[in-house]
């Protein structure tokens, strides 16, 4: 079974240079971003059968990259000037 990875640059075409920019520049987002990495990496691993693991801490997984995600794309969203996802349409 193929599984695929979702890097950052991959799902925000249209932000990588926001991505390479903060990666750089933001300590505390590049933390972020390394960690979706690696998270996202293990899960695909658990996904194809390399690693064993219950359904349940999977789960737990899949939910705390989504929450990275989230938050990663709300900050880039801002570095690019646009709204944070809030629907109110702010610009960051």
């Amino acid at each position: 079974m193929h599984v695929e990875h979702h890097p950052l640059a991959k799902d925000f075409p249209e932000l990588r240079s926001e991505l390479q920019r903060l990666r750089q520049e933001n300590q505390h987002f590049a933390r972020q971003a390394e960690e979706y990495e690696v998270l996202d990496k293990r899960i695909c691993r658990v996904e194809d059968g390399a690693e064993l693991l219950d359904d349940a801490s999977l789960g737990r997984l899949k939910l705390a990259r989504v929450a990275l995600k989230d938050d990663l794309a709300r900050q880039l969203r801002i570095a690019a000037g646009q709204c944070c996802g809030c629907g109110n349409g702010c610009a960051g």
